[in-house]
């Protein structure tokens, strides 16, 4: 157990780019060039977990269901459906992608997919506020004819004049299934792709039942709570840009390459982040450090091999 164990969570353009319309072929070639830049971990000899996020691919999911529906009866799958459909998707995309990446640089590793549901609290307050926008945009009578028949919660669009979208809970998640397996697999050498899309959301009922929680979980959270209970040692999150900042696109933007745990907090408190972007990625890399993780990494997924890009988060920076 010599070998450090690095979780790395896919996101932002590691897989599909704002500009691009999400052909197969634009994601396979995102994921190719960022699994490229995982391949010095390896070679430094780092036990490798993979995540991802699934934000426009289960859209797409959710979107078809409406289509299969509508036009030919389909019966529509849930949530919890949707989201292991994208995890097994994504997944083997990401699988078969690393496998080539490995073979182009003449290294035998396993590696697998592992659909990964994600515990959380069935009495968590996002389930009375649900807040996360999934699917299409639907029009006010399309939205009130589909709250009513599926009791579905609608907000309004803003950037959308007249429009309405779907949104559900998005509960913290408190416990990974199968976790010990991951870390058994990862540990023999094998690179585990989980806990996809921030894993697929369950709860325990009284009767020690899995049941599915219509809702979905941050999946920088989720990653970060992974990484912590697998005993990762250092946790990596690739988004679409090379450092974090503070005062964002503001004349006096400065860069921070390196922060302690306490002037993270300091940050996050004062509203230096965006909630819709990089604040839930601060708070997983806090989580992480929090739990005894010796570093956490936010830097652009085409960066990640050269460590003059990044910013480096730990307990305390000398």
């Amino acid at each position: 157990m010599s070998k450090k164990l690095a979780v790395v969570a896919l996101g932002g353009n590691a897989l599909l780019r704002g500009d691009q319309v999400g052909t197969i072929e634009e994601q396979e070639q995102n994921t190719t060039d960022t699994l490229e830049n995982l391949v010095f971990l390896i070679r430094e000899g780092y036990d490798l977990v993979i995540t991802h996020g699934n934000g426009p691919q289960v859209g797409n999911i959710l979107m078809r269901n409406d289509a299969g529906e509508q036009m030919y009866g389909i019966a529509q799958m849930p949530i919890d459906i949707c989201v292991a459909d994208s995890q097994g998707g994504i997944g083997y995309m990401i699988e078969r992608m690393f496998k080539n990446v490995l073979n182009r640089h003449g290294i035998e590793k396993n590696v697998v997919c592992l659909v990964t549901t994600v515990l959380v609290d069935k009495d968590d307050p996002a389930f009375t506020d649900p807040q996360k926008r999934v699917g299409k945009i639907y029009n006010r009578e399309q939205a009130d004819e589909l709250a009513r028949a599926k009791g579905w919660v609608f907000r309004e669009e803003v950037k959308t004049e007249g429009g309405f979208r779907r949104v559900v809970p998005s509960p913290k998640p408190v416990g990974i299934m199968n976790h010990d397996l991951i870390r058994e697999l990862a540990r023999r050498g094998n690179i585990v792709i989980a806990a996809g899309g921030g894993g697929v959301p369950v709860y325990i009922d009284e009767k020690n039942d899995v049941r599915p929680a219509e809702a979905v979980i941050d999946k920088d959270l989720a990653s970060a709570l992974l990484a912590s209970t697998i005993g990762a040692d250092e946790f990596y999150i690739l988004t679409d840009v090379p450092y974090v900042y503070i005062n964002y696109k503001k004349p006096d933007q400065e860069i921070k390459e390196f922060l302690d745990y306490n002037d993270t907090v300091k940050y996050l408190n004062e509203g230096q982040f965006s909630k819709g972007s990089m604040a839930p990625k601060i708070e997983a890399c806090l989580n992480f450090i929090r739990a005894g993780g010796s570093k956490s990494v936010i830097t652009e997924a085409f960066r990640l091999e050269d460590r003059r890009y990044g910013t480096k988060i730990t307990m305390e920076y000398d």
